[in-house]
């Protein structure tokens, strides 16, 4: 049982009013520690399925219908398969080297700097804290002041990278809509590629930096009204910016899978023109 002693309590100013002599390390009755379990399993799922499919060097393209996934645009390597790579392949086949090795660590160093995904693992992965009210799982805290956490800085860097690969994953949406004889075609791979994209531009203008780029410095609004106007539709995606992180998440392995699925030949694609 938790004692209720009482001991004094010292301020600035001197003595103050006694405090409880809580020894338990929290007083939450309630399941705290299922968030960042919840936290822990989903992002722990993700992240090994993505490692497993960007090493696997296949089933990334359906050339039919030119449907190529983000985790292998844009494709840089000679192991691509004809048509997947429409800027070349300037890197070597070497197995430990990715398709989009040029893209991928800064997508990486996009979402690992974000605000939401600090929150995230922070207190999934490194229980600090694990909880509100819930004791640290480190003794000392230095803050982002030190290597590595002082590289979270970067993040207003890496959100210009995300904005040009968001570019090249838009063009891929585009550049799908063709049938197998060259003409226009319209299919349920366009439909998540297309849907895949909004919603990765809609998680990259909601970040923080871009509501900064957008609105920051600004002393008077009324001044700016084009900014203005922009920095409001920021503002109101970055109210969702934690839901839609997981939901790129899940988005992107969705689109992933269907065109594994479809490259695999495990079924075909539902066309609905050409």
């Amino acid at each position: 049982m938790t004692t209720t002693a009482t001991r004094p309590g010292v301020g600035p100013s001197g003595p103050r009013r006694s405090r409880a002599a809580i020894t338990a390390k929290t007083l939450r009755t309630d399941r705290w520690w299922l968030p960042p379990l919840i936290t822990f399993l989903g992002l722990g799922a993700w992240v090994t399925y993505a490692t497993v499919r960007v090493f696997m060097h296949k089933w990334y393209f359906v050339e039919e219908f030119h449907y190529l996934t983000p985790f292998y645009s844009p494709c840089l390597t000679d192991r691509c398969v004809e048509g997947s790579s429409l800027f070349g392949t300037p890197l070597p086949s070497f197995w430990l080297i990715p398709e989009a090795a040029f893209t991928l660590p800064f997508l990486l160093l996009f979402r690992l700097t974000c605000y939401y995904y600090r929150k995230a693992y922070y207190r999934a992965f490194w229980l600090s804290p694990p909880a509100c009210a819930v004791p640290d799982g480190h003794k000392s805290y230095s803050g982002e002041t030190r290597f590595p956490l002082i590289f979270q800085n970067a993040h207003r860097y890496a959100f210009y990278a995300a904005m040009i690969i968001s570019l090249i994953n838009t063009w891929d949406a585009i550049i799908a809509f063709r049938s197998g004889d060259g003409g226009f075609g319209f299919g349920l791979g366009n439909v998540i590629l297309v849907g895949n994209v909004v919603m990765l531009w809609a998680y990259t203008l909601s970040c923080h930096s871009c509501r900064h780029i957008t609105g920051g410095r600004l002393k008077h609004f009324s001044k700016h009204p084009v900014r203005y106007r922009v920095w409001t539709f920021v503002s109101k995606l970055n109210v969702r910016h934690m839901q839609l992180a997981w939901i790129t998440l899940g988005t992107l392995a969705l689109t992933d899978f269907y065109v594994m699925a479809l490259s695999a030949g495990w079924f075909s694609d539902l066309r609905f023109i050409g």
